[in-house]
Parts: structure tokens; sequence; C-alpha cells
């Protein structure tokens, strides 16, 4: 089942898409990396997220390979780094971003953590890209209630989501982060929804998954898509993975297994500081 989420300006996007992280960084694995990402397009996988940061460019010219004579049908996400984020350094880094990504136009670029740059900087940044066609939306990541209030502020509405850590063991942003972004309209894209293999398979994941004959990471991939506007981006470097991750899209968890999901990880309870990996 392909589940959509809806940005601000009205385009649809899948809810299931692909992460790169620590992709690009061993040229052994690039064959691999690149035919993943492939399998995850024939699956409907059409949302990949990537950032100038991850391998120094180097998972971004892996997305280029693997978008190659495909490019129309990805969602193409790229980040840039703080440090790049002025209103000129913007600009140039995007620049280098669609050489290494092999195309003119980056469909999402975000603001990948909070700089030294003032935001209103690298809105008009964003602004101008988007006035030369380079990037068609642009948005932010890892940033909390405080800093999306000041970017509001600053002018910035047409922000397309807030990328951030969000998995069922870092359940902060539901707490203020999430109910704030949905009341502005802003959807979320969850990075390292699985918390990169880390999460445990046994416990309440474990019960859940034997209930309903899938894989632990499964329901915990589940769990994320079941919110209302929110993109998961799980990293997968082998095409089985690829294929679990699709799957999980079809996994209904009902109220019995939130239960036990919410007695092994407790929502909060007060205000928890946005995480990171």
């Amino acid at each position: 089942m392909q589940k959509m989420v809806i940005l601000p300006g009205g385009e649809a996007v899948s809810a299931l898409g692909q992460g790169t992280w620590f992709m690009g960084e061993a040229p052994e694995r690039r064959g691999a990396e690149v035919a993943a990402l492939r399998a995850g397009l024939d699956l409907g996988l059409s949302l990949i997220d990537t950032a100038e940061m991850y391998a120094e460019g180097g998972a971004e010219e892996v997305v280029g390979e693997a978008i190659a004579g495909r490019r129309d049908e990805v969602f193409l996400v790229s980040k840039v780094y703080p440090h790049n984020a002025s209103r000129t350094g913007v600009v140039a880094a995007c620049a280098r971003s669609l050489q290494r990504l092999r195309t003119d136009r980056i469909d999402l670029y975000l603001l990948h953590w909070r700089g030294s740059h003032p935001l209103a900087e690298t809105l008009a940044g964003f602004e101008a890209l988007q006035q030369a066609g380079k990037i068609r939306h642009w948005g932010v990541s890892n940033l909390d209630v405080a800093d999306m209030q000041e970017l509001f502020a600053a002018g910035g509405r047409a922000c397309a989501t807030d990328q951030i850590l969000y998995n069922p063991s870092r359940r902060g942003p539901e707490f203020d982060l999430l109910p704030f972004l949905a009341a502005a309209g802003v959807p979320v894209m969850a990075y390292s929804p699985i918390e990169q293999g880390r999460l445990p398979r046994d416990g309440a994941l474990g019960a859940v998954a034997r209930k309903h004959g899938v894989d632990p990471f499964q329901v915990a991939l589940a769990w994320v898509l079941r919110r209302p506007n929110v993109i998961a981006i799980p990293r997968a470097t082998r095409i089985v993975h690829v294929e679990a991750n699709a799957a999980a899209r079809d996994i209904v968890l009902d109220a019995e297994d939130l239960a036990a999901i919410d007695a092994a990880f407790p929502p909060p309870r007060h205000k928890i500081a946005l995480e990171d990996i």
C-alpha cells in the first residue's frame, strides 16, 4: 500500500523513501548501493534523501549514478552544510551538489542543522535558488520548536519539512515539536526510523513482529509510518532490506500493538531537547 504525504505546496510524495547516510564511503560498496537505490525506485520508494555532508559528497555521487535515466521518477532531497548556508554560500553549495547528482534541479533542499549564519540569509539563498529553477522546495533539518518559531518570524512560512530523528526509542518530538509542526502544516521527515538497526529485536517489537509474521525492524518502520504527515527515510544497502522496508507499508498495527510499544517505549511526559545521532 503506497501511502503519500502532501507537502505544503500541494505536491504528493511517497511517505516511505530511501536514506543514504554512510553511502559513498567505500568504492567497493558502490555497486551494491546503486543497485539498492534502483531496487527501491522499482518498489515505489521514489523519495531519495542525501546531503553534501554524507561522505563529503560521495553519497550524492552514488545517488546521481542510481537515478541516471530515471530522474523524472525521483523526488530528490539534499541538504546544505550549516557553514555553507550564507546567502551566497548556499547557492554555491547547491551548484556543487547538482553536479555530483548529475541533475539540473533538487526537488527539496534542506538546511542540515542550525549554524552561525542567520536564518534570514539562508532563506534568501533558498529563494534565489528557487527563482533560478535550481530547487523546487526548501526545508530544514534538526530544528526544534524555538528554531522553527524563529524561522517563521524570518519569513520562512514556505518551509516544506523538518527532518528529525524519530523512532520508537526517540519519541521526544511527540511532546511539542510534532504538534507544533502539524498545526503549522509542515510535514515531518524521520531519519534513522529504525535507529540504524540498533533497536531491540526482542521485547515488544519482537512480540508484535511474531504476531504479524514480520521482522521487528519492519514493525518499527510501520510504527513511524502510522502517523499522518510523516515521511520515513530508512537506509538500505542490500536489496533484501529494501524489499523488507517496502513491505512494511502493508503492516497495520492495531491498538494492542501500539499499547505494547508504548509500554516498552513510553511517550514523553515533558520537553526533551531534540536529539540527533
